[in-house]
């Protein structure tokens, strides 16, 4: 998630201001600024990263039971090109995509995740899926941008995208190559500096170098699973299509040559057990500054370890984020809320009580009120459309039940028949 997170922190400071920095199109507010999107979760301009935080944002509160808003639902469906695609985010989505709009893979298959979650956009995802195979690379992965050199991270957010839609990962192949044959030649042997973990990209000699964020990447994705991935022993367990879990924390990287999915796997996450055994959390840093605490990976490093051995080897950098993620995620926005919200998920935490956070009720906080808070599953929504009718569902049942109250005049059985007041954020 390298580059996303370089977008990330482009968006905020695109919300600084630059002079001369292109502003996306959007009607003025009062104040003279420029108005977000309607529907859009984040205050931020969503130049860099509208449908990742979106998508992120949808996933999360899919995944904590709640409904989201048919609005924010519309505005990403609204985002994907005629070919499937998505950039990262697209001013007037009226006007055709062409040449110079720039889609990745990497807000695509994010968008294929959420909305596989949601149900109800088989059309939608089919298109992006059939997007994302034709710009697969000859060595089974994919690279952020169309023809790019495959990363780790690109490959990961695509194989989840794959397996939210039931895709098989790896039986999606170009020149006899599969996702997880790209993974296998990012991960590094069992020998030197890194043993076990997975590399963005080969560096310019060739050489792979260990990198904790790809490695997170990594572990999930060898292991079948998307952004929003489960736990072992939690609802059936996980390794599908990737091979079981184990104990991260305890193992070590073991193996000669080139490992299965399985084994890359549980290599990569006892790294990340021990990168997080000291301190709790993993650092990042910048070029001139001294080592900050680095949330966003540490998340996803919980999420990893969840997933290849379950809640227990993920303890110790859950409860670092419990204690200090507040004031990260706060300033961050909906993307980092609903990453927190996934260690919740992996490790079986409860995200409305994350720390004494309710990360449920700040996610949604961030844009407009969902439907309900006891979503159905996927299968349940499947074939239904979110598409709003203007003024939002749940306003439209409220109004309702305000006027019978008025015109018949007898409230409380009403109000109980109406329907029930969306809960606010």
């Amino acid at each position: 998630m390298n580059i996303r997170r370089c977008a990330a922190a482009l968006a905020a400071v695109a919300v600084i201001g630059i002079p001369g920095s292109p502003a996306f199109a959007a009607s003025p507010s009062p104040s003279g600024k420029a108005a977000l999107p309607d529907g859009l979760y984040g205050s931020t301009d969503p130049k860099y990263d509208g449908v990742w935080r979106q998508s992120l944002a949808l996933l999360a509160q899919h995944t904590a039971g709640v409904r989201p808003a048919a609005r924010a639902v519309d505005w990403l469906t609204e985002q994907q090109c005629a070919d499937g695609s998505y950039a990262a985010f697209r001013a007037d989505p009226a006007r055709a995509c062409d040449a110079k709009v720039m889609v990745d893979t990497n807000s695509t298959a994010a968008a294929v995740q959420a909305l596989a979650a949601l149900g109800g956009h088989d059309a939608a995802t089919g298109k992006a899926v059939a997007w994302l195979k034709s710009v697969q690379n000859k060595d089974g992965g994919w690279g952020y941008t169309a023809g790019g050199p495959s990363d780790t991270n690109s490959t990961a957010v695509v194989v989840g995208a794959l397996a939210a839609v039931g895709e098989k990962p790896a039986a999606v192949v170009k020149d006899g190559k599969s996702p997880y044959d790209a993974l296998l030649g990012l991960a590094l042997p069992c020998s030197g500096d890194g043993a076990g973990a997975f590399a963005y990209q080969p560096d310019k000699k060739g050489k792979l170098v260990a990198n904790a964020d790809a490695t997170a990447a990594g572990v999930v994705a060898a292991l079948g699973q998307g952004l929003a991935a489960t736990g072992v022993g939690k609802d059936g367990g996980a390794g599908k299509d990737g091979g079981a879990g184990g104990d991260a924390a305890a193992a070590k990287c073991v193996g000669d040559g080139k490992p299965t999915a399985a084994q890359a796997a549980a290599n990569g996450a006892a790294y990340l057990a021990h990168e997080v055994a000291k301190d709790g959390y993993l650092t990042s840093v910048l070029p001139g500054a001294t080592a900050q605490p680095d949330y966003g990976n540490t998340a996803d490093t919980v999420v990893a370890l969840a997933a290849q051995g379950g809640a227990a080897q993920a303890k110790k950098p859950l409860e670092w984020l419990e204690k200090h993620a507040e004031a990260w995620a706060k300033q961050s926005g909906p993307a980092a809320y609903a990453q927190l919200v996934f260690a919740a998920h992996a490790t079986g935490a409860d995200p409305r009580d994350f720390g004494g956070l309710d990360l449920v009720k700040a996610l949604n906080a961030t844009g407009p009120a969902p439907e309900a808070t006891d979503a159905p599953t996927a299968g349940d929504n499947a074939g239904k459309s979110t598409k709003s009718d203007g003024g939002g569902h749940a306003a439209v049942w409220w109004t309702g039940g305000i006027l019978l109250v008025v015109v018949i005049a007898v409230g409380f059985m009403l109000s109980r028949r109406g329907g029930k007041r969306v809960q606010q954020p």
